[in-house]
């Protein structure tokens, strides 16, 4: 058998013979790294689900690809110390490899904390503004962040092909002319980076805000670094450009808090007994669970030769229960009307000449007889 085996040793080259090694070096260093991965990983989701806080969970997940694909990169380079051949290959592609690793790395590292950090800004609670403001912040920040560790990997990549890197130093020569014309390329780039860092700063909307824009109304459901996704209650999405909330003019209602004032108007007769609806309406408005206590006025809000604004005026917790609450109270309200007070219903009302003329002539015969 070694005779066999020292025969065969004689007939292949010695290329193949160092390619074989090292092929074979690397993939004992990759099955190592992977089995010392899985071993480590078991440990630390053992040690996460026993912990009480979902943070060490996501941190975990988000963590396991890319240090997989670093274990096997480490176990390449322990094996490439041995071997020569193996060596000069991994030199040739640890420039692209290893900062790709690095910054997917990071880039999950960070991924991991706006996870994590969101645990701690739970919009689905009454007040809910202080969630909302860190929401938006970590999602304009995530974002931000993104954006810059891909340029900057890639940057680091770029730089390890010899021919970008004469490029690079040919264009540090003429400065000039180099940042005239990467400020024109990057333009619209460095203006949404700015418009985002703007919008986490001065914060004109956050997420979950409800806002009117474009005569549509809706809340915000993502913001971007160069749109804003707003959920129409009909559940459309209107897609807005980030500077239209910088540069025009839009209603956010949920600005300070989600309190809002209600109104209701009915166009009623001049002579219906305002008091009597006033009574109703504080009568339904004090059972309806949807009035948060704040605010409740009934008021005469202008006349016309046949008609009369009662403006019924409510307030609520939010929004949705402000709109619900206005289309409840307008329903009952116009029910009583219809059925307890018809003679407040509005009617237009026409009196012809010969009836004045009528009217006038009897009391003409009136007066002469007395």
């Amino acid at each position: 058998m070694n005779d066999w085996l020292t025969a065969l040793r004689d007939t292949v080259p010695d290329a193949i013979e160092s390619w074989l090694v090292a092929a074979l070096a690397a993939a004992i260093g990759v099955l190592l790294a992977l089995l010392a991965h899985r071993i480590l990983f078991r440990i630390l989701r053992k040690v996460a689900k026993a912990s009480d806080s979902e943070a060490d969970n996501i941190v975990v997940r988000h963590l396991a690809r890319p240090t997989k694909w670093a274990m096997v990169a480490l176990g390449v380079v322990l094996a490439a110390r041995e071997v020569a051949v193996l060596e000069s290959v991994w030199e040739k592609i640890a420039g692209f490899v290893m900062p790709a690793l690095i910054g997917w790395i990071a880039l999950s590292i960070m991924r991991a904390f706006v996870a994590a950090m969101e645990l701690r800004a739970d919009i689905d609670v009454a007040d809910n503004l202080q969630a909302r403001r860190r929401r938006t912040r970590l999602a304009i920040f995530s974002r931000i962040g993104t954006f810059c560790i891909i340029v900057i990997t890639v940057g680091l990549m770029m730089l390890s092909i010899p021919g970008v890197r004469s490029v690079g130093v040919t264009l540090m020569a003429s400065a000039g002319l180099a940042a005239l014309a990467v400020g024109a390329a990057a333009q619209p780039a460095l203006k949404a980076l700015i418009g985002g860092l703007q919008m986490a700063l001065t914060e004109p909307i956050r997420i979950d805000d409800v806002v009117i824009i474009d005569g549509e109304w809706g809340r915000i459901e993502d913001i971007r670094t160069t749109y804003v996704v707003v959920k129409v209650w009909d559940e459309r999405r209107l897609i807005v450009p980030s500077s239209k909330f910088l540069e025009e003019t839009f209603q956010n209602w949920t600005r300070k808090d989600s309190q809002l004032l209600g109104t209701v108007y009915l166009h009623l007769d001049p002579l219906a007994d305002v008091a009597r609806l006033r009574t109703e309406f504080e009568r339904q408005i004090e059972s309806n669970p949807l009035w948060d206590q704040r605010v409740k006025a009934v008021q005469v809000t202008d006349t016309t030769l046949d008609s009369m604004e009662l403006r019924l005026l409510m307030s609520a917790q939010d929004a949705s229960a402000a709109f619900d609450l206005r289309c409840q109270i307008r329903e009952g309200m116009l029910a009583f009307i219809r059925e307890q007070m018809p003679e407040a219903i509005a009617v237009r009302r026409v009196t012809s000449a010969a009836e004045m003329l009528w009217e006038g002539g009897e009391a003409g015969i009136t007066s002469n007889r007395d």
